[in-house]
């Protein structure tokens, strides 16, 4: 965590710093927060988005083996008021600012999986291929005052594979109101017996095709997490975003055959063109 956090202070305070001046001409965010992609610069109607970054993390859920992968970015909004829908990639979602201290989302989306090739060292080699599915996401954010420099936050994800529920406590830094600066927060994450059973059960029929102990997850705690996120304006179109995560994991999803380390983590960096 101590590799994370420097390097991502050092892009903070001096690779990609440009002036305040620049960042508040871009307009007044729907939430002044780097976690919530705004491409709309304050104002209604269409906003276009494109970029992609590099990721370098776990490869999959419990692995001890890390790799680097290129990830699109951005999104189409559609911004009316104090209300954004938006696609991006593979989710389709509504998010829309109440009070100015309650932020309120749902989204459409897709979990993709687990695959057995997701490991190259054939450490799934018998579990077989999780199950694809899709996955809706109701959040709800509570700030402590109207500069969202502090905020809460709770979200609940149910799908084909189980359910999740995050909770969070989270910071701001910087004074821009365009969504620019930096964040960081601290979660919890719980997942039902479905969920758990999916990333981490190993059952009878896996337990004999890989020759690890069958398992039976139950319900409870996940990780807990410290969650980055940095945003900057390089100039009027180009924006630079940096993130980083380490979740810990819980004694009960630890001891599963599956999870290799008792963590996950990723940092990631890259650019979006605003149009």
């Amino acid at each position: 965590m101590k590799k994370f956090t420097g390097l991502l202070l050092a892009l903070c305070v001096n690779g990609f710093a440009v002036q305040t001046a620049l960042a508040q001409d871009e307009g007044t965010a729907l939430v002044p927060l780097p976690s919530l992609d705004d491409f709309t610069k304050g104002k209604d109607g269409w906003a276009f988005a494109l970029g992609g970054g590099i990721e370098y993390e776990s490869a999959y859920e419990g692995s001890d083996e890390f790799g680097f992968e290129v990830d699109p970015a951005g999104a189409i909004q559609w911004r009316k008021g104090d209300n954004i829908f938006y696609f991006a990639g593979e989710a389709l979602g509504w998010r829309g600012r109440r009070d100015d201290v309650w932020l309120f989302e749902a989204t459409l989306g897709f979990d993709e999986g687990r695959e057995e090739a997701d490991s190259d060292d054939g450490r799934l080699d018998g579990l077989g291929d999780s199950e694809e599915g899709t996955e809706f996401v109701l959040q709800a954010r509570r700030a402590f005052n109207s500069d969202w420099r502090y905020w809460l936050d709770g979200r609940v994800v149910t799908g084909d594979n189980g359910s999740l529920g995050i909770f969070g406590v989270g910071r701001r830094f910087g004074e821009q109101m365009d969504g620019t600066g930096s964040e960081l927060a601290l979660v919890a994450v719980f997942h039902d017996s479905d969920r758990a059973n999916q990333d981490f059960g190993i059952t009878a029929a896996q337990s004999a095709a890989s020759g690890l102990n069958q398992t039976n997850m139950s319900s409870g705690l996940r990780s807990f997490g410290l969650h980055y996120n940095y945003r900057q304006y390089l100039n009027e179109n180009w924006l630079l975003f940096v993130e980083g995560l380490y979740e810990r994991y819980s004694s009960d999803v630890s001891d599963s055959p599956i999870t290799r380390n008792d963590y996950e983590a990723e940092l990631g960096i890259g650019v979006i063109y605003i149009f």
